[in-house]
């Protein structure tokens, strides 16, 4: 499990245009829903100071919630980047009254709390850096502009742009003098990076691809999704976006589903449709028993700070990690089929198998059946403290009341190896590429 961190200069417009609240998409997506010329974008990047940003409590929170890694925007497709660069001023640290690197201090931390770094760059979109690509949207999706037909044809003729700064440069120049400097800069500038985010592959090319994944070789470690040109850069990851796919969908390939707690990525004043904490639990163990992990969004505030509603979050779904992370962490995806009452996460240790019962569903009457299971049970637990359950082959008795009320777990220990479900075949969707 991670956490991905979508902040920057859109946070300060929070969904909202000269009073006109943005009609579709995450609040990132404000500048080219909306319109936005790029000199009024880039002046609201004076009144960009994120004063209250604490890389330190950041990643404590994450790592209390049971975060194994941490992936923050280094630059989204606004193109304007958290970290000092050579290769645009369009920065943090130059165009900012902060003026200074988030990125550094942030890594800094990681490394003191032991939790893996790593960035989601906006490789090929960039609405601010001539030449970057952009993905067509209608003026609608931004704000009910008199001039929306007008603004259509406009960008249905110049490929997604609306501005004509945006196009003083081709696209090879981009990639060539912002987009392949900025994640060498990235990849050599900040230890240890695991993971590399690419967003979105609008217009890439073969050629474009080839110079930025040659680059991968300065962090010979790193993980990287399957954004940066498709279908021939797949990556080590799939990326279902803001969904879980069915255990039909699964084909053999690892996979990370990113979501959002609310509706929108980037901060939104108005986008109070927040997911309990007990449904992202069950996301979690959703995913978990499928052999997918999960990246779970934070929108910071353009102060540097989280909304109250992610922190209380966080903090909900560390105290049950807590408890039950065994069920959790290192576990392969259930080797049975689904159970009405819940999810099954299993480990193999030598000659033995243990599986982890997720129960959602408390059984009116005491008892649980793990069917499909042909080996002898050893021993069955609650894995919140040890207590002994009773069993009668492939049934469990439970206790009356769930210890739980998100969902409670069963540890069970059996004999010998299960065969693991083949799971390939499926054809699982990934995310949105624009």
């Amino acid at each position: 499990m991670g956490c991905l961190f979508i902040g920057g200069v859109y946070a300060q417009w929070a969904g909202v245009y000269h009073g006109h609240e943005q009609g579709r998409g995450g609040a990132e997506w404000i500048m080219n829903r909306s319109k936005i010329p790029v000199a009024e974008y880039q002046a609201k990047a004076k009144e960009f100071n994120p004063q209250n940003y604490d890389p330190d409590l950041w990643v404590k929170m994450a790592k209390d919630a049971g975060m194994k890694y941490i992936v923050i925007t280094a630059k989204h497709h606004d193109g304007f980047a958290l970290f000092k660069s050579k290769a645009s001023k369009w920065n943090i640290a130059d165009a900012t009254p902060y003026g200074k690197d988030l990125l550094k201090p942030l890594a800094d931390a990681c490394k003191k709390y032991g939790i893996k770094l790593g960035f989601y760059y906006s490789h090929a979109q960039d609405w601010n850096n001539p030449g970057g690509a952009a993905a067509r949207k209608l003026m609608r999706e931004g704000w009910a502009n008199p001039d929306s037909t007008q603004i259509d044809a406009y960008t249905l003729a110049h490929n997604g742009h609306w501005d004509p700064a945006q196009e003083t440069a081709s696209f090879d120049q981009y990639i060539n003098q912002v987009s392949v400097p900025q994640v060498k800069e990235l990849l050599t500038n900040y230890g240890d990076i695991a993971v590399l985010w690419w967003d979105t592959p609008t217009n890439m090319t073969d050629e474009a691809a080839l110079k930025l994944q040659e680059l991968l070789k300065l962090q010979p470690d790193i993980i990287t999704n399957d954004r940066l040109k498709r279908p021939d850069f797949p990556g080590d990851t799939k990326t279902p976006e803001q969904k879980i796919p069915g255990r039909k969908e699964l084909d053999g390939k690892d996979w990370e589903t990113c979501m959002t707690m609310n509706g929108t990525w980037g901060y939104r004043t108005k986008d109070n449709n927040w997911k309990s904490s007990a449904v992202l639990i069950k996301n979690l163990v959703d995913i978990a028993s499928k052999g997918g992990n999960y990246l779970l969004n934070v929108g910071p505030k353009p102060d540097g700070t989280f909304p109250l509603e992610s922190i209380q979050r966080l903090d909900e779904i560390g105290k049950w990690m807590k408890v039950n992370h065994e069920a959790i962490y290192a576990t392969n995806g259930n080797p049975l089929e689904e159970m009405n009452w819940g999810r099954i996460t299993a480990k193999e240790n030598g000659g033995e198998t243990t599986l982890y019962l997720t129960v959602f569903n408390w059984p009116s009457d005491g008892k649980i059946e793990v069917t499909g299971l042909n080996n002898k049970i050893k021993s069955a637990v609650l894995l919140a403290d040890g207590s002994p359950l009773k069993f009668v082959n492939s049934m469990i008795t439970l206790p009356a009341v769930s210890p739980d009320s998100i969902a409670t777990v069963i540890k069970v220990k059996l004999k010998g190896k299960i065969s693991l479900k083949d799971y390939k075949g499926g054809n699982m969707k990934t995310g949105a590429l624009d």
